[in-house]
């Protein structure tokens, strides 16, 4: 059977004013370099969730790899992509884990967790693909949107700080890795500055060998070929707790609707082509990916933009360097020695890349707000917006029975539940809102006062 790409001319050369599209490719040897690059790319974002979360890396890696050669399937080879560990997850899969009476039951209640969202996405994604996104944005308007995704990186704060203080030498292992991180990004261009998370690992994981703080006697026992280290999830009949999980991952599945849908219509630009009919086949596809994880032990997936940004360095879309990227980190998760070697990071590594990478989560939501011009100047966005990321932030906690609502579930609720209330209230009484609004003006230092409807 003929593969489903035709070379791009030579095979060999790219154009300047040329792009290489999702239905061609490049000569096999350098289609395998472009796949390697992706699998690069993808690596430092993606096992750092299950370096933090407790996960098995290696399964990380399994479902990370099947999932985008299932992402590829289902959306028939139209739209490239990389499908990695969410950072979304992070949150209540520690929520989860610290709900169990070891470690086992933890990750088995966690994987519940990230089956039930895998299963949400699905269906999202079979009702976008019958009726379109048009409910998404009337139910989530940016200012709502953005202050769901910015919380959920602002609520991990705690974490980082608790990683920088592990140990007596964490704190300056920890900065040693930021510092990396930093000077990579602003010295370095193109991969090597995209790639400043992993470096910046690499940086600090060296320091940190230095320093002592890094034991390898579990890397020396692990065997160089061997499955991944799969678990089951756990069962709601039979430990019927487990459904009070539910409200603190629902917010999850927010985010993924926002990175999936920007991911299409990022490539559509960057192509030249109308992707949007796609994007209900990118959501389902992500939920699928996300349900096998689930059931595996693996972490919930996303689309990832770092490969986004790897495409858009060489201008080579073709998804037939997904499959090989797929295919090699599928053949990487067989290798416990490598799982061993990523588990043996240390706190203080993890915490001067989380120091960042959790703003920088929360800054996305920000970057929401300003990519779709938000009027912070109505009250209607800023009491949407500031409710929500106290509430977030503070990580408020209610229980009603075995049913848990943690800040990132409260802090979606309250952002859905403000906008609407005070949108439809203030439709009701004639389309205006008066509140004081203490905005310090730079002009004239004055407080001042702003009617909006």
């Amino acid at each position: 059977m003929a593969l489903p790409w035709k070379l791009h001319r030579d095979g060999k050369h790219v154009s300047p004013d040329a792009i290489v599209l999702p239905e061609e490719r490049m000569s096999w040897p350098r289609t395998i370099g472009f796949g390697a690059q992706h699998v690069v790319a993808m690596f430092g974002a993606t096992f750092l969730v299950p370096l933090i979360t407790g996960f098995s890396p290696t399964a990380t890696l399994f479902f990370s790899g099947l999932g985008t050669l299932l992402f590829l399937l289902i959306t028939g080879n139209r739209l490239p992509s990389y499908l990695g560990s969410s950072f979304a997850f992070i949150a209540p899969i520690m929520a989860a884990v610290a709900g169990g009476d070891d470690s086992a039951e933890g990750l088995a209640r966690a994987s519940f967790g990230i089956l039930a969202i895998g299963v949400l996405m699905a269906i999202v994604g079979i009702i976008v693909t019958k009726w379109g996104t048009g409910w998404i944005n009337a139910l989530m308007p940016p200012v709502v949107m953005g202050a769901i995704v910015a919380l959920i990186g602002f609520n991990l704060g705690p974490a980082v700080k608790n990683n920088w203080n592990a140990t007596e030498l964490s704190g300056w292992v920890a900065l040693i890795t930021l510092i990396a991180m930093l000077l990579i990004t602003v010295l370095f261009r193109g991969l090597i500055g995209r790639l400043s998370i992993v470096l910046g690992v690499v940086v600090g994981y060296i320091a940190a060998v230095a320093m002592g703080e890094v034991d390898f006697s579990t890397v020396n026992d692990a065997a160089w070929i061997g499955l991944p280290a799969f678990h089951a999830v756990g069962n709601p009949f039979a430990d019927p707790t487990l459904w009070g999980l539910l409200p603190a991952f629902l917010p999850v599945v927010l985010v993924l609707i926002a990175e999936n849908v920007g991911h299409v219509k990022s490539v559509g630009l960057m192509i030249g082509r109308d992707l949007d009919p796609v994007t209900g086949r990118a959501l389902l596809a992500d939920g699928v990916s996300t349900v096998l994880a689930g059931f595996g032990g693996g972490s919930g997936t996303t689309t990832y933009g770092e490969n986004i940004g790897v495409m858009a360095a060489t201008r080579v879309y073709s998804t037939a360097a997904y499959w090989v990227a797929g295919t090699i980190a599928v053949l990487l998760s067989f290798s416990p020695k490598i799982g061993a070697l990523i588990n043996t990071i240390p706190a203080g590594v993890l915490a001067g890349v989380t120091v960042a990478l959790y703003g920088l989560i929360g800054l996305i939501g920000v970057k929401i707000w300003i990519d779709n011009k938000v009027d912070f100047g109505k009250p209607i966005n800023q009491f949407t917006a500031a409710v929500a990321l106290i509430i977030g932030i503070a990580d408020f906690t209610l229980e009603l029975g075995a049913v848990v609502f943690n800040g990132i579930a409260l802090g979606t609720i309250a952002a859905i539940a403000v906008y609407h209330l005070m949108n439809g209230l203030s439709r009701a009484r004639g389309g205006e809102v008066q509140v004081a609004d203490p905005v310090v003006t730079a002009e004239t230092g004055a407080t001042r006062v702003t009617a909006e409807q």
